[in-house]
């Protein structure tokens, strides 16, 4: 019966491959943007704190090629779009939750790092995230972070001035362009990764509890472990040591491990995969991020 049950299992993942491989992503659509109007689930509660004035919000789109199709991916940018030339930018990698609504919070406080306006930040929403017409995939995920690039060094964005932050599922473009210095148009002079899963194939086996390789469910090939290895450019590595999603010991752990040269580990005692920021103190957070950019 054991035996039974087992194959019945394998039987039933090998029918649902395609929902195994959109386990990593998990996009909600919506209608509109709403911001600080918004009435959904969002990653943090800042209760009215790091607030942005309407001034330094800007609704940005650039364009990708996604199977012969051109689909404009969605942005916000959060400071002021005619100083990027001259400004140290934060480009944010979001995760594979929902769309821009459920990490504007985040956003918010990364504006505030080192005092309101220090760095403008940019995030976007993937295909099939929020407005992003399209549907998910790893490689429209990692054109939609080069079209980002595009149109920051289109603003005069130079590598010295950009900083790559990956959160979760945003950890995979961050240590693609990180880790492929010739493939995009600009690279980051430094990045951050918070939470950030080891490998595709781990984060399913996690997930399934099973013992086989990850490919025979999924067809993605993220490997961050692997991708970090050829990184040279300064890490700061943040992590909940409850992450009950991406645990720190089978995956940010070990891709910080893997990492060679400059690097720099936080590990937040009690902090899940979304309330890090929260358990380690709002101030506190983004006072690191700050001291590791401006360091």
């Amino acid at each position: 019966m054991k035996y039974i049950t087992l194959l019945l299992l394998m039987l039933g993942l090998i029918s649902c491959r395609k929902r195994l491989d959109s386990f990593l992503f998990n996009p909600s659509k919506l209608d509109s943007y709403q911001l600080d109007n918004y009435q959904g689930e969002v990653s943090l509660d800042l209760a009215g704190q790091y607030s942005v004035p309407q001034n330094m919000i800007h609704f940005v789109d650039f364009p990708i090629t996604d199977n012969g199709k051109t689909i404009q991916i969605k942005g916000i940018y959060v400071g002021d779009t005619a100083t990027i030339s001259q400004d140290t930018v934060i480009l944010y990698c979001h995760g594979n939750k929902d769309h821009m609504e459920f990490y504007w919070p985040r956003q918010k406080l990364y504006a505030n790092a080192g005092g309101l306006g220090r760095y403008g930040v940019l995030m976007f929403d993937y295909p099939g995230f929020g407005l992003t017409e399209g549907t998910p995939s790893e490689s429209n995920m990692y054109e939609s972070t080069r079209s980002a690039l595009l149109w920051l060094k289109e603003k005069g964005l130079s590598n010295d001035r950009l900083v790559m932050f990956g959160f979760s599922l945003g950890s995979a473009p961050v240590c693609e362009v990180a880790g492929n210095t010739s493939d995009y148009p600009l690279q980051p002079s430094k990045i951050i990764l918070e939470a950030p899963f080891a490998s595709a194939e781990i984060l399913i086996q996690d997930a399934a509890l099973l013992s086989m390789p990850g490919s025979f469910l999924v067809d993605l090939k993220i490997d961050n472990a692997s991708e970090i290895k050829k990184v040279n450019v300064p890490l700061l590595w943040i992590h909940g040591t409850a992450d009950s999603f991406l645990t720190m010991t089978n995956h940010g752990q070990l891709v910080y491990d893997n990492k060679p040269g400059t690097k720099e580990a936080v590990k937040v005692e009690g902090g899940e995969h979304e309330t890090t920021p929260f358990v380690m103190g709002y101030q506190n957070y983004i006072d690191k991020i700050a001291q590791f950019i401006q360091d």
